[in-house]
């Protein structure tokens, strides 16, 4: 298991270009599968997660090349996925197992979906209910039969079928289901609409149109028509940063006295910038120039230290922080008064429960964090940080998030289960040490 040692950095400054985003990889992935013709996605995500969107493609028949630029893929046609030999194995990818069973609902043919530890944990009645709804067969190996709260829980079978196109209001706003029933909408009778509750992160919309398929939006409401021939491949995406993981270092340079960050050619989908208008609100110095506004905009976020202040977070934001909370609660700590985290239930289902890590080891570090039944979050801001061992539960987002509170904290901090780090950003602590100085950040 790996340790990060973090000291107290005087300040931050310098020049970043992030990994691809994850997010967009994905889905790239899984839509250039079903094309016709060769697509090249460049460049490509180094997170394991992606890894195993790769090889689950690679288990349906899909030729896939990785090369120093990119990923190449030789699409098979919508109706060209063949059935795997053996279980898929999804690792610890949410997205990766949710998206592959909208993918796998329409086949003609049944797959296993198996996955690590951590997932075995994490619901998936809300992606096998609607598919279900369509007319897939998917069948939790793991059942909980709890008659007041059922659930399922991977591994998953899936018996393909044909699929009739539903209208679905999704209970819950999440982009990895949307996705799903939009991918399994491609094999359906006739159109498939989903209505959310509150707009996510449109990526997979945005490819299915960039390929052809016809797409209506109408408030929060997206109907897919399904395709009446092939998919045509687009030969090239170009894929920028992730601005998920340009929060930890947003964060990092708004929060200590004399930094300057410039992250380039990350991605600015309004549906993934949220967290910086949160961090505005609480002061922090932030410019956003956007360079290209094709398929996904993308541009320069340049952020310089400013004294922040608490806000609130209400629930109807939060789904579109989802993946920014953890680290947005470190900045909550260093800002001067309150700061109310409303409706962050969903971060209890994610890798680990992250309101549990993030109080914990914040906790240890001398902040001041109160949860709600309510399913609230309060922090209690300006108070110093101190040095402590923190442990990561395991979860990339929380270790990488208490590195950053490393940084800010009196002393030398030590986090522990640092590995966890590869399944979105490998190369966190590099980057890390390229803008605080190497004797800062050490992992070993």
């Amino acid at each position: 298991m790996d340790d990060a040692s973090i000291t107290r950095a005087a300040s931050l400054t310098g020049t970043l270009q992030l990994p691809a985003d994850k997010a967009i990889c994905h889905r790239a992935a899984l839509l250039s599968a079903i094309s016709d013709g060769t697509t090249r996605i460049a460049p490509w995500s180094t997170a394991e997660d992606c890894r195993r969107t790769v090889e689950v493609l690679r288990g349906l028949g899909v030729p896939m090349i990785e090369t120093r630029e990119g990923l190449e893929v030789t699409g098979v046609g919508v109706s060209g996925l063949r059935a795997p030999t053996e279980p898929l194995d999804c690792g610890e990818s949410g997205t990766t197992m949710r998206l592959s069973c909208g993918l796998l609902a329409g086949q003609s043919f049944t797959s296993r979906l198996t996955c690590g530890e951590s997932l075995r944990h994490r619901p998936m009645r809300r992606v096998i209910e609607p598919l279900s709804r369509m007319g897939a067969r998917i069948e939790a190996i793991s059942p909980v039969m709890n008659e007041m709260e059922p659930e399922d829980y991977p591994p998953l079978d899936i018996t393909g079928s044909r699929l009739t196109g539903i209208a679905y209001t999704l209970p819950v706003a999440s982009a990895q289901v949307k996705s799903a029933i939009l991918l399994a909408g491609l094999y359906a009778d006739r159109p498939t609409t989903v209505i959310e509750p509150l707009s996510t992160r449109d990526h997979t919309e945005r490819l299915l149109q960039k390929l052809g398929v016809h797409i209506i939006h109408e408030g929060t409401s997206i109907t897919l028509h399904p395709p009446t021939g092939k998919l045509p491949g687009v030969g090239h995406l170009t894929v920028p940063g992730d601005p998920s993981s340009a929060a930890f270092f947003v964060v990092a340079a708004a929060s200590l006295p004399g930094s300057r960050l410039v992250i380039c050619d990350v991605g600015l989908n309004p549906t993934r910038t949220a967290f910086l208008e949160v961090l505005r609100r609480m002061g922090a110095a932030i410019e956003v120039e956007v360079h290209d506004q094709a398929w996904e905009p993308r541009g320069t976020i340049t952020v310089s230290a400013s004294p922040l202040r608490g806000t609130t977070i209400a629930a109807g934001e939060a789904p579109a922080l989802i993946d920014e909370l953890p680290i947005l609660m470190v900045a909550a700590c260093v800002a001067e008064g309150q700061t109310r985290f409303e409706g962050v239930g969903e971060l209890r289902v994610k890798e680990t429960d992250r309101v549990h890590s993030m109080i914990t080891g914040l906790k240890a570090m001398g902040a001041n964090l109160l949860a709600s039944p309510d399913g609230s979050l309060v922090v209690q801001g300006g108070r110093p940080l101190h040095h402590a061992t923190v442990e990561s539960f395991g979860d990339h987002r929380t270790a990488m998030s208490l590195s950053v509170a490393g940084l800010l904290a009196e002393g030398q901090t030590r986090v522990r289960g640092v590995e966890c780090v590869a399944k979105s950003l490998g190369n966190f602590f590099e980057l890390l040490a390229s803008i605080v100085g190497s004797s800062i950040v050490n992992v070993s």
